[in-house]
């Protein structure tokens, strides 16, 4: 038997998992909220770890004390090493909130290749899966815009269908520089959808510019939707007006 199991019953798991809602606490004495961070920082076991992420899925008043709380958090986080790595990867493929903190801690304990593939697989998790929140699709697209992996491209495709303007916009800003070809029938049928927000069309016509793909068969619609400072240029791919 353990040292936890002696002060609470339990073994350091259990123990660490009856803190969660000390944690997630958002009124009242935060020096409960703080004590029982400060308990599963100290102990060693992943569970304690998947405990302390949950405090990243709430705010708390003042905005100061939230901040830094979350910051030593992140530290606590961190100081697991390896062990932190399942919790962090399971929270940020069953949690809609804070992705962005899961995000950073993979930074700081991972080679970016490897944080990129974790995105892939979540990403192709997240196409399959409804979400209420924009925000978590949106955050992940960030991360792997610009980045250089043939997995990225065909795991963004999907959500050129998503419900949400913004995750399709991201989804275009990831896409078009990565000059992916099924992309280019799909990114044009976006563009001339006549359901799709002005701000989207705008952001398929920066991807198809970026790609460098040619509009046949769409020309006659998208010519009525280019704006400045796009044109078609004679083989139908669209380029900056010349000043």
């Amino acid at each position: 038997m353990g040292l936890f199991d002696f002060l609470g019953g339990g073994s350091g798991p259990e123990k660490a998992l009856k803190l969660k809602p000390k944690v997630t606490q958002k009124y009242g004495d935060p020096a409960s909220r703080q004590k029982a961070i400060q308990q599963l920082g100290e102990m060693k076991y992943p569970e304690a770890a998947g405990v302390l992420l949950a405090r990243f899925t709430i705010t708390v008043e003042p905005l100061t004390t939230d901040a830094d709380e979350k910051e030593h958090v992140f530290e606590l986080i961190k100081g697991f090493g390896k062990d932190a790595l399942a919790p962090i990867q399971d929270f940020l493929r069953k949690s809609e909130q804070a992705t962005s903190w899961a995000l950073r801690l993979l930074g700081d304990l991972l080679p970016e290749p490897e944080v990129t593939s974790i995105c892939v697989d979540t990403l192709n998790h997240l196409s399959n899966h409804y979400t209420r929140d924009p925000e978590k699709k949106v955050v992940l697209l960030h991360h792997v815009t610009g980045r250089e992996d043939a997995r990225i491209a065909p795991a963004v495709l999907p959500f050129l269908e998503d419900m949400s303007d913004d995750v399709k916009i991201a989804a275009l800003k990831a896409l078009g520089p990565l000059k992916y070809e099924p992309a280019r029938e799909p990114l044009l049928k976006l563009l001339i959808a006549d359901e799709t927000a002005r701000r989207v069309q705008t952001a398929a016509l920066t991807a198809l510019h970026e790609s460098g793909f040619g509009v046949q068969g769409f020309r006659e619609k998208v010519e009525p939707l280019l704006v400045e400072p796009y044109v078609l240029d004679k083989s139908g791919v669209v380029v900056r007006r010349q000043a």
